[in-house]
């Protein structure tokens, strides 16, 4: 949240400016184990952009009425649409400090902005060609599964601008496994009502955030340490499978250590998740049995946790 020197909060700005940039600069990452991804053609740069901005010399439009110093948040959604043609990089992130450094040198009186920005994903379809298959590379689908975004503040300095904070994240991350996890052990007394499990399909909710130990890994792919959402993506899906966890806790703090252990580039990982296990109608006689399930009556437990470097420290990950 943007704030003045003196402690006060002032920022306005716009939301939902829907920007679809064509044939941005491909992005190329390091291979992990668990994921074939290995880039983006980024045919299709699409993101939709909240941005807001703070300054003293603001103040007299919200006491004053005096629009003077405004620049009107159509003009912000302008100025953002148009400033994306002319940005050569690859990443998200480093889209969004590109807009914020030309903004501030447009806008002297401007002292900090804060904005984010939610990857649209489209995935290329495949045509048949001579050799089988391959992509269009023309036509895409629009994807409304889980999806990459990155949060920023910037303030001015005597240099330009500096990035106060920058957290990048997979957000809408929707797994079940339907067998190979448990609940059970918890504490028991007059208040529990819930039965032990043993092996039961879990279902979750999961956004994963990160920060880079140094951020301008995130602003330059070509600094060879960008971490793609799609191999965070992936690398969770492979530790699901691979663990028979026995709480969604121990799942997560898992993940945690692998996405560390595999970047080291990585500064800090934060969780945020939801139980959305489904209520048994017809329970199965073993895990791969037939069962029946519903969706599960609210209010759902969640889970939140932020693992440091610090957490590599006992075993492997």
């Amino acid at each position: 949240m943007l704030k003045l020197a003196n402690g006060r909060t002032l920022y306005y700005g716009k939301g939902d400016v829907y920007n679809y940039r064509t044939y941005a600069a491909p992005l190329a990452v390091k291979p992990i184990p668990e994921s074939p991804y290995s880039g983006d053609a980024n045919v299709i740069f699409a993101h939709n952009i909240t941005f807001s901005v703070s300054g003293e010399e603001l103040l007299t439009s919200f006491t004053e009425g005096d629009n003077s110093r405004v620049v009107a948040t159509d003009s912000m959604k302008n100025f953002i649409l148009r400033e994306t043609a002319g940005y050569e990089g690859s990443t998200t992130e480093g889209l969004l400090f590109y807009i914020s450094e030309k903004f501030l040198a447009k806008y002297a009186h401007m002292e900090a902005i804060e904005l984010s920005a939610r990857r649209i994903p489209f995935l290329p379809l495949e045509v048949r060609g001579e050799n089988g298959f391959v992509p269009s590379g023309l036509v895409y689908r629009r994807s409304h599964n889980d999806h990459a975004s990155a949060a920023m503040s910037l303030v001015r300095t005597d240099a330009g601008c500096e990035i106060r904070s920058l957290e990048c994240s997979l957000s809408d991350l929707q797994l079940i496994k339907v067998s190979g996890s448990s609940f059970y052990g918890f504490v028991r007394d007059e208040y529990t009502t819930l039965p032990d499990s043993y092996d039961r399909p879990l279902f979750i909710f999961l956004d994963i955030h990160w920060r880079y130990a140094d951020v301008n890994d995130a602003l330059d792919a070509t600094r060879g340490n960008y971490v793609a959402a799609e191999q965070i993506r992936d690398l969770a899906h492979h530790v699901f499978h691979e663990k028979n966890s026995p709480s969604i806790q121990s799942l997560i703090y898992q993940i945690g250590r692998r996405i560390l252990s595999r970047f080291p580039q990585l500064a800090e990982v934060r969780f945020e998740s939801n139980n959305r296990t489904w209520e048994a109608v017809v329970e199965p006689k073993s895990g791969t049995e037939p069962g029946v399930f519903t969706e599960p009556r609210p209010p759902f437990g969640f889970q939140g946790f932020t693992m440091t470097r610090d957490d590599l420290a006992a075993g492997e990950a």
